[in-house]
């Protein structure tokens, strides 16, 4: 007899057509077809989380709609969990509710969420017993939270940023939500509505209801306590939800801190001529990371579950994977959706091999080398007769170091940018800065365009200044386009005269490359319109310039080509495509283009305004 030791090979490898081999193969496949496997773990958040969406779907319907306690899918809803029986509809209808508003946190692994369905379920299951001894619903809301606590390991994710501003938002949500419900129950009893009420008269039972007042609707028989209740119910929900929200701790966005700004310059004083975004990092409404060894660092913002970073890491290139785990690992900890927007090729290979997410190119970022860069030539006609034909106008240029300026022209540059601003909204996230003028940021570029006029003996709060660029530093040899404002009423081609004013003063600055804008879908452009190019990529040229009237994709692109740059492709890095839509709209509200806030009269006022994004232009600074 041999006897083998674990870990030593053995002499012969069993064939499959060994007799013992297919006995014990027979008897896994058999334990495999008794013992039923559950559920993998990462997949029980989604799994419970459309459950209890339907269960709330179910719910609600059971608590509006006679006719549903009468049909199939009825018998189906009175032994899920939440359902209360016919006589209980307000109940019904609130724990409908409360299932819908946890789904979404469950779905993202949210320990809150998890921990109110796990108080939800037992109480649906004592219900389902006390009312009508459902042995069915009982065990269906014990399954459901033996899941629960069987992989609660999986509900870990921390809150999200938040403010109490969330009670305002929940009470408008959910008072518009509320009144739709209730007109809705209102309206479902028309067999048993005392008269033909008007919809105003229904209206305002629902307005009475919400807060347990009785409305001028009459009902005949029971119906008229089960849609006071209903209204109540509703109203009640409402109330508690805002009354938690606006009392629950706060848990405030990330924000770049003071000792976090002071390691930033010194990682870009080290690594910052690798990136000409990487100045914008030193955004003061965005979160960092660093890597263990604090040579490297990624920036980022979270709008919408989306966890979003701008640009390459910070720091040394070794040092990435570090500061890249550490955004991961702070992504999943909150169970928020990770994405980059705008890093360069260099960073999208080193995003995609350290965490295997996949990336997709988003356009091409416009550098233009001054040592090459000159006005003559048939290629820069336009751009040559433009800037010569507002110098004649008697526009003249200042290009100058943010530290050479005075306290009082900063200010005065401040306030017209401010007041230049073609929106009502701020942009600006992944290529912004985000401020003028800050004592730290002496080595920006500021470009200004005056004109002065003969015939005005006092001029207004901006003096003669006419248009401003602002530049942030690329290293010690480069800057990057920050934002370009203008005033409506001078003359077109302020952009061009300051672009060219620019690049003609950067070899006396020390200036080797400036990064122009960025451009959306650069490749997709320029290839749709060449001879050749195919039916598919013509359509999604037609798109993009569709889509040109309100987002100013070509345009802005054939802005940038007047200078005949070179085009540095940047990409944005995602886990799933199916994320791309959450991503877009995310990024879109990072940006500025979307959003989702307070009404303006609700709002308190911003006295911190930022200036428009770099690559996103307002309507009337940036129109080539």
């Amino acid at each position: 007899m041999s006897v083998r030791i674990d870990g030593e090979m053995p002499d012969r490898v069993p064939s499959v057509s060994d007799p013992g081999t297919r006995h014990y193969a027979r008897v896994r496949h058999a334990l495999r077809t008794v013992v039923p496997r559950g559920p993998r773990p990462e997949s029980v958040p989604a799994l419970v989380a459309g459950a209890s969406t339907l269960v709330g779907l179910l719910d609600i319907a059971a608590g509006v709609f006679p006719r549903f306690r009468h049909s199939r899918m009825h018998a189906i809803a009175e032994v899920l969990p939440g359902a209360m029986g016919p006589f209980a509809a307000a109940l019904a209808i609130s724990v409908g509710v409360l299932l819908l508003l946890l789904a979404h946190g469950l779905r993202r692994n949210k320990r809150r969420a998890w921990r109110a369905a796990v108080v939800l379920l037992p109480a649906g299951a004592v219900a389902q017993f006390a009312y009508r001894h459902s042995v069915i619903g009982v065990l269906i809301s014990l399954t459901l939270l033996a899941l629960l606590l069987r992989h609660r390991s999986e509900f870990a994710a921390l809150p999200d940023p938040r403010s109490r501003w969330r009670a305002l938002a929940n009470f408008v949500l959910m008072g518009a939500g509320s009144l739709l419900l209730g007109l809705l129950i209102v309206s479902v009893h028309p067999k048993r509505v005392v008269g033909d009420p008007s919809l105003a008269e229904r209206l305002e039972h629902v307005l009475y209801g919400l807060f347990g007042v009785e409305g001028p609707v009459d009902y005949t028989g029971s119906t008229s306590w089960t849609v006071a209740a209903s209204l109540g119910a509703l109203g009640l929900l409402t109330a508690l939800t805002t009354i938690y929200l606006a009392f629950r701790p706060e848990h405030p966005a990330a924000r770049l801190t003071k000792d976090d700004e002071i390691r930033l310059r010194a990682l870009l004083e080290r690594h910052g001529q690798r990136d000409s975004l990487g100045h914008f990092a030193l955004r003061r409404d965005k979160g960092v990371v660093f890597s263990p060894s604090g040579k490297a660092a990624v920036c980022y913002r979270v709008v919408s579950g989306v966890m979003l970073a701008s640009g390459d890491p910070v720091g040394d290139v070794e040092a990435w994977p570090g500061a890249i785990e550490r955004f991961m690992d702070e992504a999943k900890a909150h169970s928020w959706t990770p994405a980059v927007m705008g890093c360069s090729e260099t960073g999208g290979e080193v995003w995609t091999r350290e965490t295997g997410l996949d990336a997709l190119e988003l356009g091409d970022e416009a550098v233009v080398d001054v040592a090459d860069f000159s006005l003559s030539g048939r290629a820069m006609r336009n751009v040559r007769q433009m800037v010569k034909r507002i110098e004649r106008a008697g526009y003249e240029t200042r290009v100058r170091r943010v530290r050479d300026l005075g306290d009082q022209e900063l200010e005065r540059i401040r306030r017209a940018t401010e007041a230049w601003r073609g929106t009502d909204t701020e942009r600006g996230f992944s290529m912004a800065l985000g401020r003028i003028g800050d004592a730290s940021d002496g080595d920006c570029l500021i470009a200004t365009a005056h004109k002065a006029d003969a015939l005005v003996t006092e001029y207004g709060p901006y003096g003669d200044l006419r248009a401003v660029l602002h530049f942030v530093p690329w290293g010690a040899d480069g800057v990057s386009l920050d934002l370009m404002r203008r005033d409506r009423s001078a003359d077109p081609g302020m952009n061009e005269l300051l672009i060219v004013a620019s690049l003609q003063a950067a070899p006396g600055l020390g200036i080797a490359r400036v990064s122009l804008n960025f451009a959306m879908f650069r490749a997709a452009l320029a290839r749709g319109e060449k001879i050749g190019a195919g039916p598919f990529l013509r359509a999604w040229r037609g798109l993009l310039v569709f889509l040109s009237r309100w987002f100013q994709i070509e345009s802005l692109y054939r802005f940038n080509a007047k200078f005949r740059p070179r085009w540095e492709p940047r990409f944005v890095v995602f886990r799933h495509t199916r994320d791309l839509p959450r991503i877009g709209f995310a990024a879109m509200r990072a940006e500025g283009f979307v959003n989702v806030g307070m009404p303006r009269l609700l709002r308190p006022r911003d006295r911190t305004r930022r200036p428009c994004a770099h690559g996103h232009p307002d309507r009337e600074a940036r129109t080539a």
